[in-house]
């Protein structure tokens, strides 16, 4: 069976100021054109379908007509909510779409009911496991301490459970919305973090022949059987490096795997630039950028005079400028936000108890902090569920 594995959408996502639809909608006819040049029998699309909770109508209608493409193609489809995603907004009138070939499973409670597909060789079961928030889903999945390897290994508990009665030789294949340990992080994805731990092992997925994961934007195999598609758009500079593109993975009779990667149209390239704005103006080598979204950083030590209209006067598509003063970081002067620069919100927190009260709070302490985050960003997904 050959499938075509995407994920990470973000339907009505913006870059910068840079409105994304029309972008959005060319991949989405690069996808049906590639389900139909390479004759895939099944598309797989491991969440983050929308930006947010509540998409702009624009958005919605593009996902719309995405649905009645790939319906009017005869080839099925398996979706699931990610943490973007309200799943319950996602999943209305899936019933009535499942009759058209298109599978939505936004549930946790139908992680063990899949949907199955053959071929020649017999039957494949797809088993769409959409994002579980911790907080929320620890009930329905018996665990005591929320945590996504806690909920994660439960509702793969209840894959396996599903798998053992069928037919002898039925291949699977997990659709999973998730942080799993090896993946490289970018700037795009929403911190999903809890107890202060978002990985979790790529083992927690044994015994199924092809995970199809979302959440991170990079293009990645972690195993043969383990891989990350990627977003098809770049959505922060940080993915400035990346290839965009989607896996075509063709399931062999046995269970067995291979997998190519098919490119993404994207509507210009990425360039982050470093120096002094004179460097930056005159370096011939930096020419290659002259068409690209540029994010700028100015190393100057004093501020110079209407940087951005001198920078977009070589590079007119400067959508980002900032300033870092080459500085040591001891130096007074330094900026708030280069303090604080990739740290996170726990060590912030315990930064400013011990500012505050000369001692870093102790593991105890350090535990309400982290409890205090996690309640927060559950609360939030609440929230947003909720609108």
């Amino acid at each position: 069976m050959r499938l075509l594995h995407t994920s990470d959408w973000h339907l009505g996502r913006a870059f910068h100021r840079v409105n994304m639809l029309g972008a959005q909608a060319g991949f989405v006819g690069h996808l049906v054109e590639t389900v139909r040049e390479h004759a895939v029998d099944a598309v797989v699309v491991s969440g983050d379908v929308y930006d947010r909770a509540v998409p702009p109508l624009a958005a919605v209608e593009l996902f719309d007509d995405a649905l009645h493409r790939l319906a009017g193609l005869g080839v099925p489809t398996v979706m699931i909510s990610g943490n973007h995603d309200s799943a319950r907004r996602l999943g209305v009138g899936a019933g009535l779409i499942d009759r058209a070939g298109i599978h939505l499973r936004t549930d946790p409670a139908g992680c063990g009911n899949p949907v199955v597909l053959a071929d020649a060789h017999g039957d494949v079961a797809f088993y769409g496991l959409p994002y579980l928030e911790p907080a929320l889903v620890k009930t329905e999945f018996g665990v005591d301490r929320a945590g996504h390897e806690a909920v994660l290994a439960a509702a793969m508990d209840r894959v396996r459970a599903d798998l053992a009665t069928r037919a002898r030789g039925t291949r699977s294949v997990v659709l999973a919305h998730a942080f799993v340990t090896g993946g490289e992080q970018s700037d795009s994805e929403r911190d999903i973090t809890v107890g202060g731990v978002a990985a979790v092992p790529s083992g927690v997925f044994d015994g199924v022949d092809y995970v199809a994961l979302g959440h991170l934007h990079g293009c990645q195999t972690l195993t043969e059987r383990v891989r990350y598609s990627g977003s098809p758009l770049p959505y922060s500079f940080s993915e400035h490096r990346h290839r965009k593109s989607m896996w075509l993975v063709d399931l062999g009779a046995d269970g067995s795997v291979a997998a190519e990667r098919i490119d993404c149209p994207v509507p210009r390239a990425l360039a982050r630039l470093r120096g002094t704005l004179e460097d930056l103006l005159a370096d011939p080598e930096l020419s290659p950028h002259e068409d690209a979204w540029v994010e700028a950083t100015l190393t100057d030590p004093v501020r110079p005079d209407e940087p951005m209209a001198r920078l977009t006067e070589r590079f007119p598509h400067t959508l980002s400028l900032a300033f870092d003063p080459e500085r040591a970081p001891d130096e007074p002067g330094v900026s708030y936000a280069r303090r604080l620069a990739d740290r996170s919100d726990q060590q912030i927190a315990e930064d400013f108890v011990t500012h505050v009260r000369g001692a870093g709070p102790d593991d105890h302490e350090q535990g309400v902090l982290r409890d205090a985050f996690d309640a927060v960003r559950a609360d939030e997904s609440v929230r947003e569920v909720a609108r």
